[in-house]
Order: structure tokens, then sequence, then C-alpha cells
């Protein structure tokens, strides 16, 4: 910049690329555009997600770092960071699906996604068939020659119901269908590609970040064509994520594998307890004995069933609001897999608009309560857990 005008250097500073050392931590990127030397280097990088980075909306340093941390962890072939799990979730679902389109989904889906399939079935045509989830057989009557894709939950909310991915992957084995699985409850714990899944969804916001500082998205892809497909759909869609908050994510990371095993003892500790006391009619958990899928759970989650429990309390809907109130160092908070532990009363908060007949339809008592279990000491949480439960009573 020698011999420019003063003001032209204060738009012009130098940028420092690392010369005989490399940052042992993922560097943030927030800048959001990249230049050439030539305009066919630009051109080409229109082309896809691994091309090089030009506006941030296709692409920045930091996020791809995500991505490629994602696409490892899943043993996938590629991931598409988003904004929020639920960007996610659209870009996969608006990217792959059109008018006329047949969509086969577990009927215990996280509202949202429940949500966006009804939206996409009043306003573009889709058609949405809802199973059980218990049995590969309805997935094979259901199929049609539109069925587009066959959407899970690894562990559904808040009912800690866990599907059978080998069987329901095998049930649409050479048919051309797309397996989506939301995999949020269990990162880690569980890797749904090396079950026969194609595409595995998170909100990173939950167990990925992991320290209630940050919202975020991703889907990570068995197969690059639909990789790239789904990318040229969400760079339009504009789901892209801030490079803070993925920078936020990767920092998260390191310490998953610490905070997920914790987070999973804790909560077969808890509803061990909460199993066996008097207030508590039934315990949602995968690692307990008596769930449903348990035997399952045992295969697909043999290092831990996760950091969410639900449980049904004998006083109904008053005794599981006055429970959720109750607690003192448990936090009544919508979210999960944070490194605080938070409670939630569905029937009062989040399936408020449900009467009793609806709730149940849906698998949630009028008194069940959901706990995300966090780090703090099991014994300190089953003390708070044990008041709020004598007050509920």
């Amino acid at each position: 910049m020698t011999g420019h005008h003063p003001q032209t250097r204060a738009v012009h500073p130098p940028v420092i690329v690392p010369e005989g050392s490399r940052p042992l931590g993922v560097p943030l990127y927030q800048g959001h555009l990249f230049s050439f030397d030539a305009s066919d280097e630009l051109a080409t990088a229109f082309e896809g997600p691994d091309e090089a980075f030009f506006y941030a909306r296709m692409g920045n340093p930091t996020v791809r770092a995500l991505e490629h941390a994602l696409t490892e962890l899943e043993g996938g072939s590629g991931t598409l960071a988003t904004a929020s799990g639920m960007g996610a979730v659209n870009a996969v679902l608006m990217g792959l699906l059109r008018s006329g389109d047949h969509v086969i989904a577990q009927a215990a889906l996280y509202g949202g996604t429940h949500a966006l399939l009804q939206d996409l079935a009043a306003r573009w045509g889709v058609e949405v068939t809802f199973v059980s989830g218990d049995d590969p057989a309805e997935v094979r009557d259901a199929l049609r020659d539109t069925t587009r894709i066959l959407y899970l939950e690894t562990v559904a909310n808040p009912t800690t119901h866990v599907t059978d991915l080998p069987a329901f992957t095998e049930a649409v084995r050479g048919t051309g269908v797309l397996t989506v699985v939301d995999n949020t409850f269990v990162p880690l714990l569980c890797r749904p590609i090396e079950h026969g899944v194609d595409i595995v969804v998170h909100s990173t916001t939950k167990y990925l970040g992991g320290h209630g500082d940050t919202i975020g998205g991703a889907a990570v892809f068995a197969d690059k064509a639909v990789h790239q497909r789904v990318w040229e759909h969400a760079v339009e869609l504009g789901s892209t994520p801030d490079p803070f908050a993925s920078w936020l994510t990767v920092r998260g990371l390191a310490t998953m594998p610490l905070r997920v095993a914790r987070q999973s003892a804790s909560a077969l500790d808890l509803a061990r307890r909460l199993a066996a006391h008097p207030s508590v009619a039934r315990v949602h958990y995968p690692g307990l004995e008596d769930h449903p899928q348990h035997d399952i759970a045992r295969r697909l989650l043999p290092d831990g069933a996760g950091g969410v429990l639900a449980f049904e309390l004998h006083g109904g809907r008053d005794a599981g609001r006055t429970f959720s109130e109750a607690v003192e160092l448990v936090s009544l908070g919508p979210s999960l897999g944070d490194i605080a532990t938070l409670v939630m009363h569905p029937a009062s908060t989040s399936h408020r608009q449900l009467d009793a007949a609806s709730l149940a339809a849906a698998g949630i008592g009028e008194g069940t309560v959901r706990l995300s279990i966090g780090l703090e000491h099991p014994g300190d949480l089953w003390a708070d857990i044990d008041q709020a439960l004598r007050k509920a009573a």
C-alpha cells in the first residue's frame, strides 16, 4: 500500500496468512468475502460445497472445519452445516422433495419436524404416511412408487422410543428411498450411517455445542451426490450458519465424549432412583431393563443410552407442573444436551394445546416430565428432584 492515501490504507489492512507454523485450534474466519486472481477460479468456486471460498453463504473456513469434523464423526462423505437444527431439516426435506412425492415418517417426531411435514403436505401436496416406528413391516406396506424419504429419530422426544435402524433401513433397501434419521439425542453413542442410513440430522445446539451458548444444525450425508443436491438448495434457502456459532460448536466437540459419557451415566443412575420412587408411575429411559426397546438400545447404544429421560407422575397434570416449578438446582427450560440439567412438563408447555386424548395418542401422559441431565453431581441432582417430588405429591 506504499504511495496510497491513508484513506485507502484504512480500507485495505494487511491480511496475515501463517507461514512456518499452523494454528493448533480452528481459527475464526468472520469475514464473508474472498478475492481471486482470475475470473475462471471464481466461476469454479460456485460449483459445489468443497470448492474455494468466495462468499460466506456458500462456504466459510470455520464452518467447513465443523462440517469436516462432523463428516468424520458420523462416517459420512460430506456435511451441510446450518443456522439451526430446523434449518438442517428444512434443507434436507425441501431440497429432496417436490409436489406429489410421498414421505413415510415415524409418528413420534420432534414437533418442528412434524409441523414442517404438515406444511409441505398443505402447500406442496407432499403426501405423508405416519408409522409407529415399532414394525418395519409398516414401512414396507406404506411404500409407493412416489415414496422418496423415510424419516426417523434414533431416540424420540420425549418418550425415548428407540428405533431399530438396521431393520428399518433394510425395509427400504433397493427401493431408492432415502432414510433420514435425527440423531440429536445420542451423538457418538450411535452412528446411523453404519446402520444403512443415508442422511443424519443434528441440532448442534444440543450435545455437539453442549454449553448453551450457540445454536446450529447439520446434515451429514452418506452419498456425495445427495450432499451436492441438498447443498445447492440450502445456499438458496439461506440457512447458512454464523462462523462464530460454528467456532463455538467446534470447541464443544472437543469435550463432547466426556460430557455424553457423564450425562449418560448420571441419567441411568437417576432413572433407577425415579423408578423406585412411590410418586412415579413409570420411567422412560432406554437404559432401563423394562424399557420396551431396551434390547434394541443395547445393540444401537452399547456405550450409553443418552442423557434424556422422561417419567410419569401419579398426580397427573397438576403434579407434573408442580414438580417442574419446584426444582431449584434444575432449571425449567425447553432445550437439552446442555451442561446444566433442564426440566420440562410437556402438557403445560410444548404440548399445552393438546387434551388428554391427544397427549395419549402421542405417547405422552398429562403427568409426564422430561429431564435432560447435565454435568452436576448426581447426588445433588437427586436431592433436588426428591424435594420436588415431595412437593408434587
